[in-house]
């Protein structure tokens, strides 16, 4: 018999957000671009390439940008050929389940809880 796991889904990782306005989409969320070269699931916590205004997933290590957690994308982004658009959670208020977001491969302890801080700055906030 065939064993099928079921992945994160949209917005899954969401706690709560301001309410849609007259425009129907949360303030919280904005349209950004994820650069080429990764493939993210809905929950990845994402820091923002300087250089560009890309978004990439964070690197606590890196000196790019993506240093600094700065959003959570919404639903999954096939960026491996190409940059793709997406859409992320950027400002508060929000919160996050912490279990459910997604983390570079690899995260040591310290590199999460200096994302969380830094999400915790634009009042995205852990649960």
């Amino acid at each position: 018999m065939t064993t099928l796991t079921e992945g994160q889904h949209a917005g899954e990782f969401i706690v709560s957000e301001l309410a849609p306005g007259s425009t129907g989409v949360s303030p919280c969320r904005d349209a950004i671009t994820v650069a080429s070269g990764q493939t993210l699931e809905a929950g990845s916590v994402l820091g923002k390439v300087t250089a560009s205004g890309k978004y990439a997933i964070y690197d606590n290590g890196a000196a790019d940008g993506t240093e600094v957690a700065v959003a959570l994308l919404v639903e999954g982004v096939d960026a491996s050929a190409a940059d793709a658009d997406g859409v992320a959670i950027v400002r508060g208020v929000a919160e996050y389940n912490l279990t459910e977001v997604k983390w570079d491969t690899g995260a040591l302890q310290a590199e999460i809880d200096a994302g969380v801080a830094d999400l915790l700055v634009a009042n995205i906030i852990a649960r």
